[in-house]
């Protein structure tokens, strides 16, 4: 097969590609055979997140006293690439947002609130989501206007949150608030775990291009009062800890969107593949044309250059092979070819997704198939996790260039 090229051995270990094996057959038979069904459908049972947990893959890189399963980096890629191969992002989405939604509260929440919270969403049977983008802010995190007031034993939080991924069901809101009024920058931004629950928030649905089998969600916030426990500012219970957080838990975010957007391209070439291969035209099969041969070539090619730049990365990120330089300046390489992986990846998604569509031409407008959905969600990975061309600037100012 096109893809069957074993990765370099030094990537992964045994027991990676034991855990791909796994995740694959998970993807086979418990998403793929439900993708159209559930896109339809505009959602998908919450009985998944429960199956995925048993799996070890909502537990993974967290602390094994909260429930969680031992991983590195590596593991987390192959999940990402692998469930994507699926082709369904809206179920992918939704079951990957508590690896965005419940990090800060790792880092940052309370003994107590870690205890309460962390163990029941690692076992599938609560939902976590993080809420950070505003409606009129963007990637410019660091203008977020949503307020959060100290009264007493609460914060008292006013404002907008939208196209928030499992906003509408989830049971616990990681949510970036601006608790110094003074401040107009990234010093006045903190963290809040908002219960779904709460008295004053209220959540409408969105409807998108793709993606339907996540909700997504508008969240408007009226005098809704949260505990001020609820703080994710580390041990003493600091306001102004939020920027930080939310920037590096953008760089997880962006290498595991990454690693699906190859999954994507993989799984765009493949149907491509197999619909040439089948399809007759002019007396011979499609695939007999060379240009149809060129196309999927193209489309290879893109799907290995962007697999192999996110391999190299994270193998990097996990054993700390970076070029010379101060820790400032490895960290901001690092942060740089994380950008610059999600821009690859999601431009061979881009271009995978088009021409698989050219390929099967008639089919591949016909919903059903992987490459119509997954044409619809190409711009979502494109611009989710920082858009491109933030990420192409925010690779330049890294790199000093």
């Amino acid at each position: 097969m096109i893809f069957d090229l074993p990765p370099a051995p030094h990537h992964f270990s045994p027991e990676h590609e034991a855990f791909r094996a796994t995740v694959r057959s998970f993807a086979e038979h418990e998403i793929a055979p439900f993708a159209a069904e559930w896109d339809e459908a505009g959602t998908f049972p919450r009985s998944l997140y429960k199956k995925a947990a048993a799996l070890g893959l909502l537990g993974m890189g967290y602390p094994e006293e909260y429930g969680g399963t031992p991983a590195d980096t590596m593991f987390s890629i192959i999940a990402a690439e692998e469930l994507a191969r699926a082709g369904t992002g809206g179920v992918q989405a939704s079951l990957g947002t508590l690896h965005i939604g419940l990090p800060p509260v790792l880092a940052l929440g309370s003994a107590e609130l870690k205890a309460r919270v962390v163990p029941p969403v690692l076992r599938g049977e609560k939902i976590a989501a993080l809420a950070i983008t505003e409606p009129g802010g963007g990637s410019d995190v660091a203008a977020l206007r949503t307020r959060a007031v100290r009264d007493g034993d609460h914060y008292v939080v006013n404002g907008e949150k939208t196209f928030i991924t499992s906003g509408l069901r989830a049971d616990y809101l990681t949510v970036a608030v601006r608790t110094d009024p003074d401040s107009r920058g990234a010093s006045g931004i903190s963290l809040l775990l908002v219960e779904g629950d709460s008295p004053g928030l209220q959540r409408t649905e969105l409807k998108k291009t793709g993606w339907w089998a996540s909700d997504t969600a508008h969240l408007r916030f009226e005098n809704c009062r949260v505990p001020a426990s609820h703080l994710l500012g580390g041990p003493e219970r600091v306001e102004g800890q939020g920027f930080k957080a939310i920037m590096q838990n953008f760089n997880h975010e962006r290498l595991v969107m990454a690693a699906s957007a190859v999954g994507y391209a993989q799984a765009c070439t493949e149907e491509a593949l197999a619909w040439a291969r089948e399809r007759k035209t002019f007396g011979r099969a499609l695939a007999a044309h060379q240009v149809i041969r060129h196309k999927l070539v193209d489309m290879v090619q893109r799907v290995e250059v962007a697999r192999e730049f996110i391999y190299a990365l994270g193998w990097r990120l996990l054993h700390h092979a970076q070029p010379s330089g101060t820790n400032e300046q490895l960290q901001a390489a690092l942060v740089a070819r994380t950008c610059m992986a999600k821009i690859q990846a999601t431009q061979a998604m881009e271009f995978c997704a088009r021409e698989a569509v050219q390929i099967l031409g008639g089919m591949g407008y016909m919903r059903g198939t992987k490459s119509e959905r997954l044409y619809r969600e190409v711009k979502v990975m494109v611009i989710g996790g920082g858009s491109e061309e933030v990420l192409k600037d925010l690779s330049a100012r890294q790199l000093a260039l």
